[in-house]
């Protein structure tokens, strides 16, 4: 079974083009549209209401281009708007949630780490996940300030290093051995993070998970692509230069109202 239609992808910003690589790795031909929605950045500072009428409104937009498929590349989005989504909607959608069960399972000091938004870390959908594991310390932190300085092209900035500091240090000390990464933004800080973590740390993150998922519902339910590999398409809602510096000025990013 083929079909040609776009993969569409969306994400409170630019984190998620974490994600839309790992699907462009694993799936070159498949056409993908992305939407960064940074002029509302970051969601997990927002309600559950604002966040779901956010995620509709991204949705909508990308079923208006014709997508056959949506990846929702915002933890935040995903721990609160999915089920409305899919509610909503008949076409596939796949989440990212933080990627606990490969991280409780391997600790062998049963204490893992979380890094995360406030949104994520106090959805319904989180506290399920965790409740599962019970016989593992579970240490979680919200990244306050850390999508912001993202969205805003600092990355390697003092301030950066600062806040990963404060936020890494405890955990060491709690003596975790994984670092889960609970936002699609985060991705990009792991050279940061190296920095301070011990070599004996594994960071994990789900874009991988998320291409395989996406390969998998295309291949059994949608229909992957007969193309040859197309351009893709990068919307975004305010400046574009962050999110062309992000894709190393490879792709055409439009601003567009959304």
């Amino acid at each position: 079974m083929t079909n040609d239609k776009p993969i569409g992808i969306f994400d409170s910003g630019i984190g998620g083009t974490s994600i839309w690589k790992a699907i462009h790795d694993l799936l070159p031909n498949e056409k993908t549209i992305y939407l960064a929605d940074s002029k509302n950045a970051p969601y997990g500072q927002k309600t559950k209401e604002e966040i779901i009428a956010l995620s509709i409104k991204n949705t909508d937009l990308l079923i208006q281009m014709g997508c056959k498929l949506i990846v929702v590349a915002c933890n935040t989005a995903t721990t609160n708007a999915i089920q409305e989504l899919r509610a909503k909607h008949t076409i596939p959608f796949i989440g990212i949630e933080p990627a606990i069960k490969p991280a409780v399972t391997h600790s062998k000091t049963q204490t893992i780490g979380i890094l995360a938004t406030k949104g994520t870390l106090n959805s319904e959908l989180f506290h399920k996940t965790t409740e599962k594991y019970q016989d593992t310390k579970i240490i979680e932190q919200i990244g306050h300030g850390l999508v912001q300085l993202i969205e805003n092209g600092e990355i390697n900035s003092p301030e950066m290093t600062q806040l990963l500091q404060s936020y890494l240090n405890p955990m060491i000390e709690a003596n975790i051995d994984y670092l889960v990464l609970g936002c699609s933004h985060y991705p990009y800080l792991i050279p940061q993070i190296k920095k301070i973590l011990p070599a004996h740390i594994q960071i994990i993150d789900s874009g991988e998970a998320v291409a395989r998922q996406t390969k998998n519902i295309l291949r059994d339910v949608v229909g992957l692509s007969n193309a040859k590999s197309s351009e893709p398409i990068f919307y975004t809602n305010t400046n574009p230069k962050v999110l062309n510096e992000i894709l190393e000025n490879k792709f055409k990013v439009e601003k567009r109202d959304f």
